[in-house]
This record gives C-alpha cells, sequence and structure tokens, in this order.
C-alpha cells in the first residue's frame, strides 16, 4: 500500500506542473492578466443545502464536489457546508446561513483573490500560510483582509456582527484612521448600525459547531503538512484519496488507485450529475467524498478481475471536465458502456441546471440504527464520514467478503445537542462518529470538551464526512445522485 505521504508526493508533484497552466478554457484572463479561473469546490454537504451558481437558475440543490464560480450564493438550512479553495484553505457554513462570493480571481502573479460575503448566520475561515494569496471577508459594510494563516470565526446577529479569532492575529482599518489588532482567543464585536469603534472581550464563548469546525479544519491541517514535504501547495483532494482508497498494482498498467468498498463491477460513472455553467457548457460532478480530484485530472482504466481505477497524469480539467469514450478499455480492451453523455444544448426556461445521472443504483454505507453503522460494497466510500472510522482497508475487505459489515458506534456531540442521550439533527450536523460503545457517564460532558479541542489532534474528526450520513437526507433527488465523472478514461 502506498503511504500517505508517498501518495502525495506522486499527486502533488505532477498537479504542480499543471494546475496553473492548464486550467483549460474556462475562463480568459482579462488584458490586465486577472482571470477567473479558479479551483472551488463544495467540499462537503450536509443536510439542506442549496447553491445559486449565478446561472439564472436561482438556488438549486448543493451537492458535494459542485464547483463554485464568482457571484455563486450559498445558503444553508437546516444543514452544513464546506467550501474548500486551491491551498486548502477552507470556509464552513452553519446552518441558517448566507454567503456570497463575489470575487473569485486568479491574479497575474498566480496567487488568488478572494472575497466571501457573510450575509446571514455564522461562518468559519480556515486560512493556512500563503504569501501570494489574499482573503477578503465582508460583512456590513465591512470589508475585512484576513492575513494568512489565521482562523477566524463570524456570526451575525440582529445588528451585531462577533468575530472570534480562533488562532493568528487580525489587523483591523477603522475609518478613523486608527489599526484594531485583535490577538488569538479574543472576540471583537461589530455594531452593524452605528459606526463605532469595536469592542474587543478577551474570551471566546463557545459554539455548537465548533467541534466540526475544528475537527474538520485538523483533516486540511493535515494534509496541508503533509504535502509540504513534497514542496507543492497543490495537494487539491489527496487527503481524501489517502483515506478513502489506496493504490494497487494490476493488468499490467502499473500502480492505480481505487476506493475501498468497490468490487469489479462498480463503475466510477454509473452515478454523478450534469452541472450547467455559463460560458463553459456542462461540467460533471462526483458524489463521492474522494470525487474531485480523480474526475479533474489523470484518467480512469478498468482492469479485467479488478475492476476500475484511476491513474494520475495529464492535464488538470476544471470546469470542461467530460468524460470521453475511451478507445479501449485498458489492461483487457473492456468498453466502458456506461461513460455518461453530455447534454447537447444548454437548459432553457425552466429546466434545472442540475442533471443527475443514475444508470444504477447508488449504494450508501450509513447508519442502521443508532449505535450500529454499516459498511456497504460497492458503496466506494459514499456516506462514509472523513476521518471518524480511522483506517478503512480492514471494514473494505470484509464487506467484500460480506457484502456489508456493521460496526458499533458512538456519537460524541456538544451536550445541548444530546438532550436525555437522544441525538438531535444538530448532533449528527456537529458531532463526531466513534468505533465501539460510548465512554462511561462520567465523560457526559465531552461534547462540551470537543468544543476546545484543537483541530489537527484527534484523528476522529467530526462527523463531517463529505457525503452526508444518513440523517438529515440531502434534498431530493439532485443530491443524492452526486456528480461522478470528469476524469477522461483510456
Amino acid at each position: 500500500m502506498t503511504t500517505r505521504s508517498a501518495l502525495v508526493a506522486t499527486a502533488a508533484s505532477l498537479l504542480l506542473a499543471v494546475t496553473l497552466t492548464a486550467q483549460t478554457n474556462d475562463a480568459a484572463p482579462s488584458s490586465s492578466g486577472v482571470s477567473k479561473v479558479r479551483i472551488v469546490r463544495l467540499s462537503e454537504v450536509k443536510g439542506q443545502v442549496q447553491l445559486d451558481r449565478n446561472n439564472g437558475r436561482g438556488y438549486e440543490p448543493g451537492i458535494a464536489n459542485l464547483p463554485i464560480v464568482e457571484n455563486s450564493k450559498l445558503k444553508t438550512g437546516e444543514g452544513v457546508a464546506e467550501v474548500e479553495f486551491e491551498d486548502n484553505s477552507s470556509l464552513r457554513v452553519a446552518p441558517d446561513s448566507i454567503v456570497e462570493f463575489p470575487q473569485l480571481e486568479r491574479m497575474a502573479t498566480g496567487g488568488t483573490a478572494s472575497t466571501v460575503h457573510l450575509l446571514q448566520g455564522m461562518a468559519y475561515v480556515s486560512l493556512v500560510k500563503s504569501n501570494n494569496n489574499q482573503f477578503t471577508l465582508a460583512f456590513g459594510d465591512h470589508n475585512l483582509p484576513v492575513p494568512a494563516p489565521s482562523h477566524i470565526r463570524l456570526q451575525l446577529s440582529g445588528t451585531e456582527a462577533r468575530l472570534a479569532v480562533l488562532d493568528g492575529n487580525l489587523h483591523i482599518a477603522e475609518a478613523s484612521g486608527t489599526t484594531l489588532d485583535v490577538p488569538k482567543k479574543k472576540t471583537v464585536t461589530f455594531d452593524l448600525m452605528q459606526h463605532q469603534q469595536p469592542a474587543v472581550a478577551k474570551d471566546i464563548l463557545p459554539e455548537p459547531y465548533d467541534s466540526w469546525d475544528q475537527t474538520s479544519a485538523g483533516y486540511h491541517a493535515r494534509v496541508a503538512n503533509v504535502s509540504g514535504f513534497n514542496g507543492s501547495p497543490y495537494s487539491y483532494g489527496v487527503n481524501d484519496l489517502a483515506y478513502y482508497g489506496n493504490f494497487v498494482d494490476g493488468c499490467g498498467m502499473g500502480s492505480m488507485w481505487r476506493p475501498y468498498f468497490a468490487s469489479a463491477a462498480w463503475d466510477p460513472y454509473s452515478n454523478g450529475a450534469w452541472a450547467y455553467y455559463q460560458g463553459a457548457g456542462y461540467s460533471w460532478v462526483s458524489p463521492y467524498p474522494w470525487g474531485w480530484m480523480p474526475y479533474h485530472y489523470g484518467s480512469w482504466n478498468f482492469c479485467p478481475g479488478m475492476g476500475w481505477g484511476w491513474t494520475p497524469g495529464g492535464m488538470w480539467n476544471g470546469l470542461n471536465n467530460i468524460a470521453f469514450a475511451p478507445q479501449n478499455g485498458g489492461g483487457g480492451g473492456v468498453i466502458n458502456r456506461h461513460l455518461p453523455t453530455v447534454p447537447i444544448k444548454p437548459p432553457v426556461g425552466n429546466q434545472p441546471s442540475l442533471m443527475a445521472v443514475n444508470s444504477k443504483p447508488l449504494v450508501r454505507s450509513e447508519l442502521t440504527a443508532r449505535d450500529s453503522f454499516s459498511f456497504r460494497q460497492d458503496s466506494a466510500g459514499m456516506g462514509i464520514p472523513r476521518g471518524d472510522f480511522g483506517k478503512l482497508n480492514k471494514f473494505s475487505v470484509q464487506a467484500q467478503q460480506r457484502g456489508s459489515v456493521n460496526q458499533q458506534i458512538y456519537l460524541n456531540a456538544p451536550a445541548q445537542a444530546m438532550p436525555g442521550g437522544r441525538p438531535t439533527n444538530t448532533a449528527v450536523l456537529a458531532g463526531s462518529m466513534h468505533r465501539g460503545s460510548a465512554p462511561a457517564p462520567a465523560s457526559a460532558s465531552m461534547g462540551a470538551e470537543s468544543r476546545g479541542s484543537g483541530g489537527g489532534g484527534n484523528s476522529n474528526a467530526g462527523f463531517s464526512g463529505r457525503s452526508a450520513g444518513p440523517s438529515p437526507a440531502a434534498p431530493a433527488p439532485a443530491s443524492s445522485p452526486a456528480p461522478s465523472s470528469g476524469g477522461r478514461p483510456h
């Protein structure tokens, strides 16, 4: 099995050479050298999430791995969402929130300029160290440059905006010309109606979704640290590959990556969705929690007796990641007869711009009871929260032998989300799953403690699988058939 660092070194080194120069024809750079070509995606969806992709269709179901373009708008109901940027920086959006993306640009220097505007609710921002990228957080009439690295939480409540500095230091320039320095572990409150000096408090009050934010930020921090060994920031999606599958040798084609929980009958193109983007056409989107890089870069090849595997290499495909029929099946000449066909015409009138494709039923691993999780063969990781269960290879082998395997679990969530020990929807969204039985009653305060834990120290990351767990269900039908493809098979 290929180690995580070796996997990053292989894929990230190849990505470095193509990411900045081979973005296809998604958007042409302006005369000033500024380009709208970005690689930003909706990386996690749990519960009720909608995305307006600035294509004239308004809000449509948000599904994992949807590309996000400039002037998109993201809205959560009883759900949470994460947005991932090219350098592993991330934005997490709590329930009942609205954010928009008025600026997503790549500058002539190669760095990025991103502006995120919080219109309602609460959002977390985690920025990794970068010398060239610029990030601005807008709220009310404020436009706050956020330095990297930093980790902040912004919450809008009535006429107030409360900004908690979880890590890093902020420098807030006031209209009066003064600068307010806000260090780590401080909270600054803005009055959005009256232009008064912001008030700084010496502590940070916990919120129910802090644990989810911290474990998710830790997930990204770990891949950023690993990619550092290779000197490349473009490890975009590599961590997902390391958790949800491994590299194997087969058919004389060298090393190829295969997801866990996938038999020879599993097809990477059976389930997905076509998403239409103005000026770029249709983009193929995968539902799988690892389904970003293998459908925008490299190729899928079929190995008789083993099944489909992904090989890195070639050009990066941004929005134009349509799948082409292979000239042969590779390693045996088996032709894939289930490749999705790109729609010929753009949507017209009230037609949706998100078209589900399901040539086979979509298999999911999921909770089957409050204390039992079922890993199912041919789910290919669908429904398995990222990081929560540690190494998945043994579960995969058992599922291959039996068709499915059940694991006893317990849910760790904020105390207020577990009244009487019964998990609410908030617990499912903000909590984390763990193997085994729940700790003794003396650990009843664990939910509160988890809110203060660091993001990188717990490998059992929060219940933050990019493919949502069983409850609450994603909006049907378009969110279930998440997209699935993009890489060009050979």
